[in-house]
């Protein structure tokens, strides 16, 4: 959740390419960002793999209008619409794209080679058919914004009371990466054309994220019981839902706007 997805990436600047704030080697860069190559793979009327810049463009000729995001988890489909094989395939690596416009859906596969420090990212996104029909669990960034401020108010108190979320050195590399993150500013990852209200979601989405990170990569804290233990799950459990929601609402606003737009 400290990261944006790189379905987020793909779908803030394909649709910042799409709206024409861009170029698209601009928006093929942005895609890519610390990875060494993204290729696209099963397109219309290719017979291999092909490079992102020429894939948007060939996905533009194709009828796409827009880029949603999804990211499912086991029992939420969020954000998917079928067929069974993309959901599937979606599930298992946690997040895809969905095309408007035209019945297709991008879901990647990353292959990682090299020592810690030095690893080799490749992404091919794989291209296959998508059903037209409204996304699965999809908030607007009006309930998505509202149920992320009641879950963190929640939240907060029931992590602060079981000290789930304490000090150490891996609650302060976090904070520590996220700071860095920040500074660098939210424009890397909403890209030009999406409205205040959508940063402001998805950067209260990525804070919230920054807690359930700490407070599970932090061990269990002062939770040493089974059931405090248990409490926190239970705790975490529903904000990491409601912030999934968000971050989709976020990276589709572009495409729910132009959409009202109409």
């Amino acid at each position: 959740m400290l990261c944006e997805p790189r379905s987020g990436r793909l779908a803030a600047w394909g649709n910042a390419l799409l709206a024409g704030f861009v170029s698209p080697d601009d928006a093929a860069l942005a895609i890519v960002g610390e990875d060494a190559v993204h290729r696209v793979e099963g397109l219309p009327g290719e017979a291999g793999p092909v490079g992102l810049t020429l894939a948007l463009g060939r996905l533009r000729t194709l009828g796409v209008t827009g880029y949603r995001v999804a990211l499912p988890a086991p029992g939420h489909p969020l954000g998917l619409s079928g067929p069974p094989e993309f959901n599937a395939r979606a599930l298992d690596a946690e997040e895809a794209v969905v095309a408007t416009g035209a019945a297709y859906g991008l879901v990647p596969e990353v292959h990682e080679a090299g020592p810690a420090g030095d690893v080799h990212v490749e992404v091919v996104w794989h291209c296959l058919p998508v059903r037209g029909a409204p996304p699965a669990d999809v908030p607007s960034l009006g309930e998505a914004e509202r149920e992320l401020a009641e879950a963190l108010r929640d939240a907060t108190e029931v992590l602060s009371r079981l000290d789930v979320a304490a000090s150490g050195p891996v609650a302060e590399a976090a904070i520590d990466a996220y700071r860095a993150r920040a500074e660098r500013g939210s424009g890397e990852t909403l890209a030009p054309g999406y409205p205040p209200r959508a940063v402001r979601v998805l950067e209260l989405a990525q804070r919230i994220g920054l807690l359930i990170s700490v407070a599970y990569e932090n061990g269990h804290g002062g939770a040493v019981s089974a059931s405090e233990i248990a409490a926190r799950g239970e705790a975490l459990r529903p904000v990491e839902r409601v912030a999934r929601r968000a971050q989709v609402a976020a990276y589709n606003a572009y495409v729910e706007e132009r959409e009202r737009d109409r």
